[in-house]
């Protein structure tokens, strides 16, 4: 991975491109699906033009947040683990949802945090599991 004040950039455009393109992809479905029969085309890249690049925007900002995070608890904590990860979606969730008050904040905090120890508990189990078996002594 890139050095930090480098990652953080790095990350808001991953973001990003994965928010726009997946949106474009759902919201050129939808488009297409509530259009009307002959216009289905239309209405398939109207709906695209307009919502795939505010997804985007909305990823690039989670991710900002997210790796400015991650950086933050990596130069405290003079480490990178899981736990950097976790707390990072913990921070995230809690700030992006703080303008809905304390209550709303909380939770996505909590969320953030549950969701990247699933994530990351995730990483590691594919990881333990399909890393070939060490030969013992005998072998």
């Amino acid at each position: 991975r890139e050095p930090c004040p480098n990652r953080i950039i790095e990350d808001i455009g991953g973001a990003f491109a994965m928010g726009a393109v997946g949106g474009g992809i759902f919201h050129s479905v939808k488009g297409a699906w509530t259009s009307p029969k002959d216009a289905k085309f239309r209405g398939a890249l109207s709906s695209l033009k307009a919502r795939a690049p505010v997804l985007g925007g909305n990823f690039a900002v989670w991710g900002g947040c997210f790796a400015s995070f991650d950086c933050t608890l990596t130069a405290i904590r003079k480490k990178e683990d899981p736990w950097n990860a976790i707390l990072s979606g913990f921070a995230t969730g809690g700030v992006l949802a703080a303008r809905a008050g304390p209550r709303a904040a909380g939770q996505s905090a909590v969320i953030g945090g549950v969701l990247l120890a699933l994530i990351e508990g995730l990483g590691i189990m594919i990881t333990k599991y399909s890393a070939p078996a060490m030969p013992g002594p005998d072998d």
